[in-house]
């Protein structure tokens, strides 16, 4: 069945009236809304109490509440920085520039930690995107596809001698971040319902990941994040921990092997690959 051409255009009409910035009678005199030949009272009936512009206002004001509503449940440590009124704005501010473009609304927060990056006029800009960074790795790793964990059996199958030579795949939901300040720490508390830092400079590493419909967020030290991070670049374990300390990694050999262990139980890894003489043999 053909789409009605008189509906859309009636559709995108009221799509540029409602998420115009400003008022209700600025977004109806705005060029693009006038371009298209049709006015509040062509398609709009008055009510007892208000005339077209004004019933027409009640759904331009809904826009930015649910554009809110909707980025708060991905960045609720943000929402807490700012405040309701001080989110609220900053979601006005952001939907301007970024609008939502598709049929949901999950990836209408993909933008925010380079728009705060580059609102200088907003006092922490800095924190608040790297802040945003991490909740957003957070919503997206627990978006992301299903694919399940190395299983004992996949673990058991290979052989013990084997394993320096192990090339391993994470998992789909996963994401590993480098941050310069303590944005971490300050998701941690209100998540925890503590008391929140104050902002500050602070090098840290955070791995995100999802298993059994739980999204996990650890904090790593550097030398765990580097092999971590050489092991998801697809360097085998063995070459991931020589790279490690060789970049100056201060732990012990046996500790990186515990790390290693604890994120193979964990289910940080989907798939394991032996690289040997001639052949290569997958365990997944």
């Amino acid at each position: 069945m053909r789409a009605d051409p008189q509906l859309a255009r009636l559709q995108r009409w009221m799509q540029e009236v409602v998420v115009h910035p400003g008022t209700i009678h600025e977004a109806l005199a705005s060029p693009t809304v006038v371009a298209q030949g049709t006015s509040a009272a062509d398609v709009i009936l008055p009510s007892r109490t208000l005339d077209p512009a004004e019933r027409l206002e009640i759904y331009q004001g809904m826009y930015v509440l649910r554009m809110a509503e909707a980025l708060a449940s991905d960045y609720p440590a943000l929402q807490h920085f700012l405040g309701d009124h001080g989110f609220h704005e900053l979601v006005s501010d952001y939907v301007e520039v970024f609008p939502s473009r598709s049929y949901t609304l999950n990836r209408l927060g993909e933008h925010m930690p380079d728009y705060l990056r580059k609102a200088r006029a907003l006092k922490h800009h800095a924190f608040l995107s790297e802040l945003a960074r991490l909740e957003l790795a957070v919503a997206q790793v627990f978006d992301a596809p299903e694919v399940s964990p190395l299983s004992e059996a996949q673990i058991a199958a290979v052989p013990a001698e084997d394993w320096a030579r192990a090339v391993l795949k994470p998992v789909r939901a996963f994401q590993l971040l480098h941050l310069r300040y303590n944005a971490n720490d300050y998701a941690q508390a209100v998540k925890q319902g503590t008391r929140a830092p104050r902002p500050r400079r602070k090098t840290s590493f955070v791995a995100v990941y999802r298993r059994d419909y739980g999204v996990y967020r650890h904090a790593l030290p550097r030398a765990a994040h580097d092999l971590l991070s050489e092991l998801a670049g697809g360097a085998a374990l063995g070459d991931a921990v020589r790279a490690t300390m060789k970049r100056g990694g201060r732990a012990r050999e046996q500790q990186y092997f515990r790390w290693f262990r604890d994120w193979v139980a964990g289910g940080v890894f989907a798939s394991v690959r032996v690289r040997g003489p001639g052949r290569t043999r997958t365990f997944d």
